[in-house]
């Protein structure tokens, strides 16, 4: 999970499972408090990040980037290899953590039916190990395969040697499986502090927040899951879910189609950036 409060627990619940007293804690808990408590790290939004990567290329060439800098529009979207412009779309991240879980392939299903890209925040211990076969259907399938950490504990507060241990671990188990090591990362329960920062840029992973939350992990009711993401949607906003829950993959086919409807391009996170790059250490928070 990310958006969970403080616990002691260092793994998430199982699927369809809350823990006594999750709802309540939260309720009493801000978004921004949950997603920045102790973190002294500015938090770059992706519109900040796209203009000032046009204002470099602009600044380099002498012009306006030059031809295919832009990306292609939501018109040109689907099934194309070029990242959407989104200055030009109106862009929405999905994304997903604490996954893989026996439901991430219906999941993966309904995205490819969808022609929707997603980032996925894996966890190792559990997940990543336990579905090796699935991690590889996500990167075979063009989505962001992103490090939520081994364990779920929370990161600040951790020393840096334990949080390499977190982050390097889910590092090299996804590569083992993929080839690639992830350039994201998403901080348990959105935490993060200047030592945990260190890490991440150390390890080339960027730390990535969210917009919009159903707290998932607190329900099994697909309606409200669905109307609680609606309900917060924005353009370049970030939306976090997570597939490990009974009541999240249901939800996912009226939040498509509603969005989409809106007139919503759906991208990856380095999408929702480009032109921009993310950079190693950066907290990117819509």
């Amino acid at each position: 999970m990310s958006a969970a409060p403080p616990s002691t627990t260092t793994t998430p619940p199982g699927p369809g499972r809350v823990r006594p007293g999750i709802a309540r804690a939260l309720a009493a808990l801000p978004l921004a408090a949950l997603a920045l408590t102790g973190c002294q790290t500015h938090a770059t939004s992706p519109s900040e990040a796209r203009a000032e990567a046009l204002e470099n290329a602009g600044a380099v060439t002498g012009g306006d980037g030059g031809p295919g800098t832009a990306g292609r529009t939501a018109d040109e979207a689907g099934g194309a290899d070029a990242p959407v412009d989104c200055e030009k779309a109106k862009c929405i991240a999905l994304t997903f953590d604490a996954g893989p879980g026996k439901d991430t392939p219906e999941l993966l299903d309904i995205l490819k039916k969808e022609k929707v890209r997603a980032t996925f925040f894996l966890l190792g211990k559990n997940h990543v190990l336990k579905y090796p076969e699935t991690v590889r259907r996500l990167a075979a399938e063009g989505h962001e395969v992103g490090n939520h950490t081994w364990t779920h504990q929370r990161l600040d507060g951790l020393g840096k040697d334990a949080i390499r241990d977190e982050l390097g671990r889910t590092q090299d188990a996804i590569a083992e499986i993929t080839g690639q090591r992830p350039t994201l990362m998403r901080p348990p329960q959105g935490r993060t502090d200047e030592e945990v920062t260190a890490v991440c840029e150390e390890l080339g992973l960027s730390q990535v927040l969210w917009s919009t939350t159903a707290k998932d992990y607190a329900t099994t009711d697909s309606a409200l899951i669905e109307k609680r993401t609606l309900d917060q949607a924005g353009r370049d906003g970030i939306i976090l879910l997570h597939d490990i829950y009974d009541g999240t993959v249901p939800a996912v086919p009226g939040i498509i189609a509603e969005l989409k409807k809106r007139g919503y391009t759906f991208v990856t996170v380095p999408e929702l950036l480009h032109p921009a790059r993310p950079v190693p250490g950066t907290v990117y928070r819509p």
